[in-house]
């Protein structure tokens, strides 16, 4: 697993945001709907719950094992041509009826503790199955929360390219009256006229992403994709949130406490423990007991006298059988032997899987660590640069009104200060974002 389950449900109380309706708004949802859905909608996830129900199916017919087992039934023919007559026990071609019933039980007193370990290993994987669920329900909630982050980043940046054409399309305006009026170059109004389609196509672009991110959204939600889909943005300030103090190893040695893969990881190293014993059982002789009755009726008689009832022939007819069986294991065509070795071999790739389990929740804690620093001053050198680009551009806007400055020099301000404040939403999320992650990897409370 390549993610962490704390990412599952990160926003999802990080947003605080209430459902407050079971059908779904398609024209505004909120992460809470859109994980609920999500959840409800995955066949990965119905996959991981029905592994669960046949881990719980096992265990049942493992504790089975213990217990004695019962047949009973009957059967009914007839025999033609020479045969024994069960009456009178000679050799008769006659057409012969009859009715068999029976019943038997058997018991295995000792089988090499197989059953018991049987029975552990079973609990042991529900355990690692139920693990496997939650973190099947964390991918599939990080994945449905990262398409709706990028949805909420589309909005912003069509935003952001939408507020630059508007005041391209401003400036063009009062360029083209003071051109027309001879006070400046037609030169300005073409430069402004090639800026307006620039910031046109960067609309469309950023109307293109947004509808795209909007569809990645509805297919992770296995719902049909309409234009109406929105996603309510929450209101969050950066500057509540701070990095924890906890260094790498401090976290890592929480989360190895919380993570569901490592329990998991766990629980299947566990379980192949005890297929080993189960495997080295077999080599150990069984010993078991065993029991049946048997009655019969037939449509026959001895010679002279009437056929005896059905009851009373399968009272006279009745006999008992009991049994000890011992079992020892000479030579299985090393069946023994090889399956042996498959419960060693597959105890080793548990270790193997363990061990990457935990090789990638340290990266990811060592990924989101260095990473919330990197975007901590990401977000404060773009705080500064949006500020100082804000009162540039109104400068710059100034100049430009009063014919100081060309269409180009305006341009520049322009982009620049767009770009910036792209930026700054940018670092702003990815701050807050891995923040919580780090908190969350301690085992803090997600509340704001």
């Amino acid at each position: 697993m390549k993610k962490n389950y704390f990412y599952c449900t990160l926003l999802f109380l990080f947003f605080g945001i209430k459902s407050e309706a079971q059908e779904i708004n398609i024209t505004a949802l909120d992460l809470e709907t859109c994980i609920e859905v999500a959840l409800e909608n995955n066949l990965t996830l119905k996959r991981s719950q029905i592994n669960l129900g046949i881990s719980e199916a096992n265990l049942l017919e493992s504790q089975g094992q213990r217990l004695p087992s019962l047949n009973t039934g009957a059967s009914s023919g007839y025999r033609w041509g020479r045969s024994i007559n069960p009456v009178t026990n000679l050799f008769e071609n006659n057409r012969i009826g009859n009715i068999n019933l029976f019943a038997n039980s058997n018991l295995t007193l000792f089988a090499g503790q197989q059953i018991n370990n049987s029975v552990r290993q079973s609990k042991v994987n529900i355990e690692a199955a139920k693990f496997d669920v939650l973190a099947t329900e964390n991918d599939i909630s990080l994945n449905v929360i990262n398409l709706f982050i990028n949805v909420v980043f589309g909005k912003e940046q069509l935003k952001i390219a939408e507020n630059q054409l508007n005041s391209t399309k401003e400036q063009l305006s009062i360029t083209s009256k003071l051109v027309d009026a001879g006070s400046l170059p037609l030169a300005n109004r073409l430069d402004l006229e090639s800026q307006n389609a620039t910031n046109q196509l960067e609309v469309i672009n950023a109307t293109n992403n947004l509808r795209i991110s909007k569809l990645n959204l509805a297919q992770a939600l296995q719902i049909p994709f309409d234009e109406d889909l929105d996603v309510i943005s929450p209101e969050l300030e950066a500057e509540s949130f701070d990095v924890p103090e906890n260094n790498v190893n401090e976290i890592f040695s929480v989360a190895l406490e919380t993570m569901p893969q490592i329990k998991a990881a766990e629980l299947n190293l566990e379980s192949a423990e005890y297929g080993i014993r189960i495997a080295k059982g077999a080599f150990l002789p069984t010993l078991g007991i065993g029991a049946n009755i048997f009655s019969n009726y037939v449509d026959q008689a001895i010679p002279g006298f009437d056929i005896p009832s059905f009851s009373t022939q399968i009272e006279n007819n009745l006999s008992q059988a009991a049994n000890i069986q011992l079992n020892i294991p000479l030579f299985s065509n090393f069946r023994n032997r090889a399956g042996l070795q498959r419960a060693r071999l597959q105890k080793n790739l548990s270790e193997i899987q363990q061990t990457e389990t935990k090789n990638l929740l340290r990266q990811d804690i060592e990924t989101a660590y260095t990473g919330a620093y990197a975007s901590r001053q990401s977000y404060q050198a773009s705080q500064v640069r949006v500020s100082s680009l804000q009162e540039s551009f109104r400068i710059a806007q100034q100049r430009f009104d009063a014919g100081a400055i060309n269409s180009v020099d305006f341009q520049i301000a322009q982009n620049n200060l767009f770009n910036a404040q792209a930026d700054l939403i940018t670092s702003k999320y990815t701050y807050i974002f891995r923040v919580k992650v780090l908190d969350f990897y301690l085992g803090n409370p997600l509340n704001l």
